[in-house]
This record gives structure tokens, C-alpha cells and sequence, in this order.
């Protein structure tokens, strides 16, 4: 899975620092926890089973050197 356009309007907007957020994405469920700036940097995404947990995958942030990237980090669940 790619992280797209849309899915990145999303993810770089600011947030509360240091949290765990929650919400729908078209079919997808995503949780993702922002740094003590409120930018987010882990990102799950996929389906939410009955206590939340999302199945599916993980991505995690890299910001370096004014670069901002997005890798996948595998299969969650």
C-alpha cells in the first residue's frame, strides 16, 4: 500500500502533541501518534477489530534534513 494525496492532507497537518489519534479514512481505519510537536509519525492503517486495533499496516516517518518520507515498516495485526 501507497500512501497517497489525500492520505497526506491528512497527515501533515498538526495535531495535539504527543497523542493517539483515531479516525476513518474512506474504507480504511487509521490510528497514528504525533510527536511533542504534534506532527504525526507512526501511522496504522487498515481495519479496526472490536478493541481497536488496527490489522493491516504500519508506516513510520522520517524527517531528516528537511526531507519528510513515509516507510513502510510491514504487516500489523
Amino acid at each position: 500500500m501507497k500512501i497517497g494525496p489525500e492520505l497526506l492532507k491528512i497527515l501533515t497537518k498538526t495535531y495535539t502533541p504527543e497523542e493517539m489519534i483515531s479516525q476513518r479514512f474512506g474504507r480504511y481505519d487509521l490510528a497514528f501518534k504525533t510527536d511533542e510537536e504534534g506532527r504525526p509519525v507512526i501511522l496504522f492503517i487498515g481495519k479496526a477489530d472490536e478493541n481497536g486495533k488496527i490489522k493491516g499496516e504500519r508506516f513510520a516517518r522520517q524527517l531528516q534534513g528537511g526531507k519528510d518520507h513515509w516507510d513502510n515498516k510491514g504487516k500489523t495485526g
